[in-house]
């Protein structure tokens, strides 16, 4: 039976260590969507969950399959653990004896909330769990069965999930990283010429997501068509290595900061995060006002502060300043009037 790991386990094969993997896809394939890109280096550094708000074929799956090649290599411990898991699971492919590469894991929007958390007489990890430690991608999010979406905030907030049945209760881990996808409005299009959607289509549209769901995503962005101009000859958008290594440093200043290689910005108590966070008062103040003006929920007030944090820590900056939360505030698509009255 598979435990939550608490970052203490011991295995028996040591001196296992995946090789670095060259992906077959980059996020220099993606033209344009600068500011869609700096949300998956943000989410990816501070483990983050990220929603992507645009019209079909603006690129959301994109930039969401190329998350992976952005997140630091599998540890040993990580390959094993997630080995574990898929062995469990019967989804080990013929002559793989060890995951060297982090899962991505999208299934469908029809899944059953079986399948998404975990069940059968024989209980069986979900796809929550064959996402543990990779990246968990739900596309066309209001589309998933509500209670498979409520039941998604506990392997989301507890990093584990329990399957019980009558004959057993297991606990299958699954820390991921959720990155989902969705249209602006049922006919996707909102805002162009073609959207024949009325305000309360958009609302009703955004409410199929609850406020407890989206508490857990710290990142909503807006993913804008692509200019043809970018798409005819535009200029290649940076490497995956390179914003990688932006996400090691960050990553590792946060495992000095919080004294665990488990706590990352995203996921840190609120209380610890404004203990140790170094949020200069005229940055806090700026928050406060920016609320006022804007118009932001009293929720998405330590969500932006978290994201914050891995801003000035992916400059390598000790303090948080203005300027750092002035960038995290762009990043609550869901909280701005279109959309805040429905969830």
């Amino acid at each position: 039976i598979l435990q939550n790991p608490d970052g203490h386990a011991t295995y028996a094969r040591k001196g296992v260590r995946p090789p670095s993997k060259s992906y077959a896809v980059d996020y220099a394939d993606v033209r344009g969507q600068i500011l869609a890109k700096r949300a998956a280096e943000i989410a990816a550094a501070g483990g983050h969950n990220l929603l992507l708000v645009g019209s079909p074929g603006s690129g959301k799956t994109m930039i969401a399959r190329r998350l992976p090649t952005i997140l630091p290599p599998l540890s040993e411990e990580e390959a094993l653990e997630s080995t574990r898991v898929h062995s469990v699971a019967g989804t080990l492919a013929s002559g793989v004896s060890l995951l060297r590469e982090r899962p991505f894991r999208a299934p469908h929007h029809s899944v059953s909330q079986a399948g998404l958390l975990g069940g059968g007489s024989h209980p069986r990890p979900g796809e929550v769990s064959l996402a543990h430690h990779g990246v968990l991608f739900l596309d066309e999010l209001p589309e998933f069965r509500r209670g498979a979406l409520e039941a998604l905030r506990q392997p989301v907030e507890e990093g584990n999930v329990r399957v019980v049945r009558a004959a057993a209760s297991v606990r299958f881990p699954s820390r991921f990283l959720l990155v989902a996808a969705m249209n602006p409005c049922p006919c996707g299009y909102l805002g162009e010429t073609r959207c024949s959607c009325d305000a309360s289509q958009v609302s009703r549209y955004a409410g199929r997501l609850s406020g407890p769901l989206l508490d857990r995503i710290d990142l909503q962005v807006e993913v804008a068509r692509v200019r043809k101009e970018d798409l005819a000859g535009g200029t290649p958008g940076e490497a995956s290595e390179s914003i990688r290594e932006r996400v090691a440093t960050a990553r590792t200043l946060q495992v000095d900061r919080y004294g665990s290689a488990l706590l990352r910005n995203g996921s840190v108590e609120p209380g610890e995060l404004i203990a140790r966070g170094n949020f200069k008062s005229d940055a806090v103040a700026f928050l406060g006002n920016g609320m006022d003006r804007i118009g932001f929920s009293a929720r998405a007030y330590n969500r932006i502060l978290r994201v914050a944090r891995t801003i000035a820590d992916l400059v390598a900056e000790d303090a948080v300043e203005e300027r750092h939360i002035a960038e995290a505030i762009r990043y609550r698509l869901m909280d701005r009037p279109r959309y805040a009255g429905s969830v």
